[in-house]
This record gives structure tokens, C-alpha cells and sequence, in this order.
């Protein structure tokens, strides 16, 4: 697919997409594939202005999983430097791209919605567009043009998320329960889950866990660092937010408080993908045997799943 409009002369010259500031009206940028019958949906985000001249690439695969697999199918694209710019358009090198069929045209609106007052990276825009691969069974009437948070708080979506990033606490909590999100959904998806349970309560574990086996397992989630050892081993951080004063030994977890970590990957991957590790596993804190150790090494010995972590 390629992107022109006008003479040659013209490209140089900045082509800027047109957004509603009052945020009623959602930008789209489609492609069309005409002998397949599909719409090719780029991140308005990503491209505007509009770069001329330059060419969309995807794969005949991509074409034939659209039309295979719930007339949508979402699909990254390495996302290069060129003669005109100097960086990627996508700060980590991907663009999340969506191959669709005309009848799910008002299900992309919605992802892009979503996608752009959020300001969602390619990450979790790929994210959110997988999750948008079943169609909603919600109609356009049912969908609330403004979250109740917004009302409450007299603030866009936008302004909601800006004043978020740039207060550091708040971040690193909306981050936890992001991450606490997608792991509710990996546990919904996996068979060896038969029931589980979120607690929102200060001092106890995330998730109560029920396994096909019978067993019970509290499992705490935890974002892993962006930034990898020497060695390219990732790490995670499981200790308190808060100290608890007058107790050394109060930001570190006891060994019996939960059975399973569960550390998401997606800062250092750019995945919503989980690896977990039994408690009676982790390093121990030096100064206090009974506690564990503020930062673990993951590694090839963690498990893909809860079950094999058990």
C-alpha cells in the first residue's frame, strides 16, 4: 500500500491529519486492499502528518489470516529509519498494524478510540487490538461517551492520563494494575484454572488461584524492569511500595505471604507475556532469612505457567 497525494514537490511539505479537540469525532487511517475486500488500519497516531510517498508493506499470511480467522487479524511491522527521517516513527521499531473486513469497520472504530485518547504505544495498541479480535456483542448505543471518572474528576481521558504520567507513584500504580489486568485475562485463558479471584486489600496477595488439581495458590503480580542484567537475564523487583517504620526488615515480603510470583515481561519484551516462580524458590534477603530478596534474577528456570511453577 502506498501513501501519495499531490505532485512529488508536494511531499516534502507537512500533510496533517484532521483531529477533533473536543475529542467527539475519531480520526481513522485505512488502506483498502480492493481484491481481498479488506481495510488496512495504520495508528493515526503514528501517522500524522501523513509521510508521502512511502510504501505499507504486509505479507500474503496476513491477508489470508484476516479472512480466516474472524474477518480480523492484527499483525506488527518493523518500522525503519528512511532517507527522510532520521528515527523510527515508532519509538521501539514496531507499528501495530489491522487487516479487516468492511462489517468490522465500527469495531476498529472503537480500538482506535480507545487507542488514540489513551495514547496507546504499538505495544499496547497490539494488545488492544487483539483483544478487540471477537467482536463486541456491546452496541454503539450501550457505550458511554464519557467515563464516569471524567465527569467526577471535571477531566478529559487525555488529561486524566497526562497528569498520571507525570506523577511517579501514580504511574507506577496504574502500571500495576494494567499488569494485574492482563494477568486475569491469562488466567481466564488458561486451562488449568478453574476458578481465580482478585483481592484489592493492602497486605494481601493479588490473586486467589483455584487449579484444576484442586489446589488453592496466592499468586502476586509484579511488573519486571525495563532494564536487563549484563547478561540479558531479566529482573523483578518484589518487595513493598512502603517501609514500615521503626521495621528494618519491613519493605521485604515474608516467605510465606503468597506461593507464586508472577512477573509481567512487558517492559523489557514489549509482551503481555507472564513468567512465574514458587516462593519456596526465590533468593532470601540476607539480613533476614524469612524474607525474600528485593530484587529476582528471571531466568530459563521460571515457568511459562502457573501449574508447571506449582
Amino acid at each position: 500500500m502506498q501513501i501519495r497525494y499531490g505532485g512529488e514537490k508536494s511531499w516534502a511539505e507537512d500533510h496533517t491529519l484532521g483531529k477533533d479537540v473536543a475529542l467527539v469525532d475519531t480520526t481513522l487511517v485505512l488502506g483498502v486492499h480492493l481484491e481481498a475486500d479488506l481495510f488496512v488500519g495504520l495508528d493515526a497516531n503514528l501517522y500524522d502528518p501523513l509521510p508521502m510517498g512511502i510504501s505499507v508493506e504486509f505479507k500474503q499470511t496476513h491477508v489470508d489470516a484476516a479472512l480466516n480467522s474472524n474477518d480480523w487479524h492484527v499483525f506488527e511491522r518493523d518500522n525503519i529509519t528512511g532517507k527522510r527521517r532520521s528515527e523510527p516513527r515508532a519509538s521501539q521499531g514496531l507499528e501495530t498494524l489491522v487487516l479487516f473486513r468492511p462489517n468490522r469497520l465500527l469495531d476498529f472504530v472503537r480500538l482506535e478510540r480507545k487507542a488514540s485518547d489513551l495514547g496507546l504505544d504499538s505495544a499496547l495498541r497490539f494488545a488492544a487490538a487483539e483483544e478487540a479480535a471477537t467482536p463486541s456483542p456491546v452496541t454503539a448505543r450501550t457505550v458511554p461517551s464519557v467515563h464516569d471518572l471524567e465527569t467526577q474528576f471535571q477531566m478529559t481521558a487525555p488529561e486524566i492520563m497526562e497528569m498520571i504520567s507525570r506523577r511517579n507513584r501514580l504511574s507506577v500504580a496504574v502500571r500495576g494494575g494494567v499488569a494485574e489486568h492482563h494477568l486475569s485475562q491469562v488466567l481466564a485463558d488458561d486451562p488449568d484454572v478453574i476458578a481465580y479471584r482478585s483481592l484489592d486489600e493492602d497486605g494481601r496477595h493479588d490473586f486467589d488461584v483455584t487449579l484444576s488439581d484442586g489446589r488453592t495458590i496466592r499468586v502476586e503480580c509484579k511488573n519486571a524492569s525495563p532494564r536487563r542484567y549484563k547478561n540479558g537475564d531479566m529482573k523483578v523487583e518484589v518487595q513493598k511500595t512502603r517501609a514500615t517504620q521503626g521495621d528494618p526488615a519491613g519493605r521485604f515480603y515474608r516467605h510465606d505471604q503468597f506461593d507464586v510470583v508472577a512477573a509481567c515481561l512487558f517492559a523489557p519484551t514489549g509482551q503481555w507475556h507472564f513468567a512465574y516462580r514458587s516462593t519456596s524458590l526465590l533468593e532470601r534477603e540476607g539480613r533476614f532469612p524469612d524474607r525474600l530478596a528485593p530484587l529476582q534474577r528471571v531466568t530459563d528456570d521460571w515457568a511459562s505457567n502457573l501449574m508447571e511453577a506449582v
